[in-house]
């Protein structure tokens, strides 16, 4: 990867295609307060042109598309500098085998380091697999598993539109409740769920947005019958797993006094795993911030492993 020096420091140059979404204008943040990195920037009535992305694009060492998935696949096309390393946030290449599956503590930081086309992991996405794919690979749960997956996130995961309507004064009154979506089993993250944990069946999966701006938490419900070990042998890989990772670690039963908030780490770039129950039936929890590990900060630690920087530079713990 090309690097540009500049007052002594190593500056990778970079573009972030989409900046003014909630996921861009947070990776914006995050990168603004670095030395490291020069930010190509377009001005505002050059954001939509053609052109002017075009070069910003081929220009840039590092992209990040933060772009609906049609548009992050007319970005690509317009990439032709080889040099140039792309981190797609949206949906439109995680299950593409010709791109990495961008969660570093999952697939390894070797195959994203030498990878140009890197696959940002969804927000819902990133804490099932977290939970489920370890379990899988040590053959503690079968590949033919049928999982459920309840998942909170806070409305800030909708975008612009929902922030918009959360935040307006006259707020819905259903608003003011955790709202059920994804209803009909067809949720854009559902491909990668099943892909990347290697599972034949995708889970029953129930999404909820509720009325706070960012957080999230993930629960995958077990019956220990039906894996292939014990709560404990569920604890031992995720602590083999994670035990030497910094961004996303195996916390021994968290919880505020007998109860789990989804709010745990809003603002927060990592991600916590436990389990919680009995040796009969329990739950696997992921909590994080569906806009830190679940979307900017993932995408910002992918580019700090394409650096061969220290994964954690410049995100928030």
């Amino acid at each position: 990867m090309e690097i540009r020096k500049r007052e002594d420091k190593i500056v990778a140059k970079v573009f972030i295609d989409g900046s003014a979404g909630t996921t861009g204008l947070r990776i914006r943040e995050r990168l603004e307060k670095r030395k490291d990195i020069q930010l190509i920037l377009l001005p505002e009535e050059k954001r939509k042109d053609v052109e002017a992305r075009r070069e910003a694009l081929n220009s840039a060492d590092i992209v990040f598309l933060c772009l609906p998935d049609d548009a992050s696949r007319e970005a690509v096309s317009m990439i032709t500098n080889p040099n140039v390393a792309v981190i797609d946030t949206s949906t439109a290449h995680r299950t593409n085998p010709e791109w990495v599956y961008g969660f570093s503590e999952i697939v390894g930081k070797e195959k994203i380091s030498q990878s140009k086309r890197i696959a940002n992991p969804g927000c819902h996405a990133s804490g099932f697999i977290a939970l489920v794919e370890p379990l899988v690979k040590a053959g503690i749960l079968p590949k033919d598993a049928k999982l459920s997956c309840f998942s909170l996130t806070g409305y800030s995961g909708g975008g612009k539109k929902m922030i918009s309507e959360y935040e307006d004064l006259e707020l819905e009154y259903l608003y003011n409740a955790p709202r059920a979506y994804g209803l009909t089993q067809n949720h854009k993250h559902l491909k990668e769920m099943k892909a990347v944990c290697g599972l034949d069946f995708d889970p029953v999966f129930v999404p909820v947005v509720c009325d706070f701006y960012s957080g999230m938490q993930v629960t995958v419900p077990i019956h220990a019958s039906e894996i292939n070990g014990t709560i404990e042998d569920v604890k031992n890989a995720y602590k083999n797993t994670y035990g030497d990772k910094i961004l996303v670690t195996y916390e021994e039963s968290p919880d505020e006094n007998g109860f789990m908030s989804a709010l745990a780490l809003e603002y927060m770039d990592t991600m916590q795993v436990s389990v919680h129950g009995n040796s009969d039936r329990f739950t696997l929890v992921a909590r994080y911030d569906n806009l830190g590990k679940g979307a900017s900060g993932s995408a910002i630690q992918n580019m700090n492993v394409l650096l061969n920087a220290q994964e954690d530079l410049g995100l928030e713990k």
